[in-house]
């Protein structure tokens, strides 16, 4: 592993490593969400009275919380609180139904909620379904009478004095959950330390991104996915610089409006964002915005879309990967130094290797399963004693996702393990089909899967969102499959097309591949 920054003290908690980094620049701001600015000063009093106010509700050392929350200044206010507290924040999507909320809060076993008042509703429904431990509801911005037994978070924070000492817990404790984003099935809750975010900055936000406090950072990422963690609020908050908070989803018009009012210096977005994006009506000029640097990650980016948007904008995207289970991004491109189609090399303090089905390192230009060694990953799953062996193998995790590198050194996306194909006895990689895909004029999204032939041999289907004013047909069908074979060896175009209105996704913007196979599954039995 290549040399690492020093390390955190034995004796660590995260929230007041960030409270002390910022002592010095109380006025600046550190937040900038819909209703108004919230300065460090600020944020660190909230903090303390937040960790205070749970603490006078009873709730004891590593319990759990949860944490259902639109991207506001009461978000970081209530993770922060909690570790602080030495309580354990468990960040959950704001866009799952009552069922995932019902199991999370019986996996979780959370003692409490800190809820957004529009999301009140899902969630007492998720109570009512089912067994859970959660005896106080806390409801954050609540403008109305709130149920019985619950009560405001402004209340919580305003009838405490700030705590002073924190709770005295160690670098290598439980610091807070993820769940993961279930783009393979059921999310798994992944526990972090409190040391995971110190490392993901400092290797990370700071050498990669030069990040430093006079930037200012909006992530089309939410708080909640381990991506927009890091970028808004373990990496700005590290190095004191301004976050912009946005709770409405991250469509193109909302995401233009931060990035022109605000002036972000560095974006951070997912490949279905910047398709998107740059397929809008109302993509802003190049002297509208102030970037300097965007970042991508959740997928592989297409080439075409990142050289479309450099040449528009005058600014890099480096794309990286990163993983719930690592926490943030491990292998990335450069600024300076981004090759496009890529992701680059692994960032310094990483360890990344390529392995076969034996277990071996593969070849240059192989395409292998990835496996990273660093200090950021999780602890295990939570009660899921199976699935952390299978993930968290002694200093390695297997991330769950196919590469190839180059004689250079470039890794190059295939796509995730359970998604790779297997045609005329050849790996075939659906991010490659899809990103060939996507160059066509006519193709804003694709999703590539294999499905059965008459004979029994797995042929590639692809699903296709087209951009506005093109018309789905078999002639269309008989371009694309031919501009496929253009680009790509032969076995590789898409026998099958279906053109869709959207792809199934997650919150964070993957595609969840395996619902098109269960929905083809289906319609083949039918």
């Amino acid at each position: 592993m290549a040399s690492l920054p020093p390390a955190p003290p034995s004796a660590f908690n995260f929230a007041q490593h960030v409270i002390e980094t910022n002592a010095a620049r109380a006025g600046r701001t550190a937040y900038i969400d819909d209703q108004g600015r919230l300065s460090y000063g600020e944020l660190a009093e909230r903090v303390r009275r937040a960790a205070a106010g749970l603490l006078a509700l009873g709730l004891k050392r590593e319990e759990r919380v949860l944490l259902l929350m639109h991207d506001c200044n009461d978000w970081p206010v209530s993770f922060l609180g909690a570790m602080y507290a030495g309580l354990v924040p468990v960040a959950v999507n704001t866009l799952l139904t009552a069922d995932d909320y019902a199991y999370m809060l019986e996996n979780s076993r959370a003692q409490a909620a800190l809820v957004s008042a529009a999301l009140l509703p899902t969630l007492q429904s998720a109570m009512a379904q089912g067994p859970h431990e959660v005896k106080h509801l806390i409801v954050s911005r609540s403008s109305g009478e709130l149920p019985a037994g619950a009560q405001s978070f402004d209340a919580l924070l305003a009838a405490q004095a700030p705590l002073a000492p924190p709770a005295p817990t160690l670098a290598d404790e439980p610091g807070f959950w993820l769940y993961s984003s279930g783009s393979t099935g059921r999310p798994k809750g992944t526990v972090h330390t409190h040391a995971n975010p110190y490392w993901t900055a400092e290797l990370y936000a700071r050498p990669v991104l030069g990040m430093s406090e006079g930037d200012t950072v909006f992530s089309a990422a939410k708080l909640f996915f381990a991506y927009g963690l890091g970028n808004g609020l373990i990496f700005p908050l590290s190095v004191g610089a301004t976050a912009v908070l946005m709770a409405e989803r991250p469509t193109p018009d909302a995401t233009f409006k931060r990035i022109v009012e605000h002036r972000p210096t560095i974006f951070c977005g997912a490949p279905t964002g910047y398709a998107g994006m740059l397929a809008s009506p109302h993509l802003p000029a190049r002297d509208e915005v102030a970037l300097r640097l965007c970042s991508s990650a959740g997928e592989g980016l297409p080439q075409d879309i990142g050289e479309r948007w450099t040449a528009h904008f005058g600014c890099e995207i480096i794309d990286g990967i990163g993983s719930t289970e690592m926490l943030h991004i491990f292998l990335s491109n450069r600024p300076g130094d981004v090759r496009y189609g890529t992701t680059g090399r692994p960032v310094e303090g990483y360890e990344v290797e390529l392995r076969g089905e034996d277990g071996r390192p593969v070849g240059v230009g192989e395409i292998g399963d990835l496996y990273i060694k660093g200090p950021s990953a999780a602890l295990m799953y939570w009660n899921n004693r199976e699935k952390s062996r299978e993930t968290f193998r002694g200093e390695w995790t297997k991330s769950g996702d196919k590469y190839s590198r180059d004689a250079d050194g470039y890794y190059t996306y295939a796509g995730r393990s359970d998604d790779m194909l297997k045609v005329s006895g050849i790996y075939v990689s659906p991010f490659e089909v899809e990103a060939t895909l996507v160059q066509h004029p006519a193709v804003l999204e694709a999703a590539v899967i294999g499905v059965l032939d008459e004979e029994g041999l797995t042929k590639t289907k692809a699903f296709i969102v087209l951009k506005d004013g093109h018309a789905a047909g078999e002639a269309l069908q008989s371009e694309l499959k031919a501009f496929v074979k253009s680009r790509l060896a032969p076995h590789k175009y898409p026998r099958q097309m279906e053109f869709v209105a959207e792809l199934p996704k997650t919150a964070t913007g993957k595609i969840q591949r395996f619902r098109l196979r269960a929905q083809t599954a289906v319609e083949a039995k039918a």
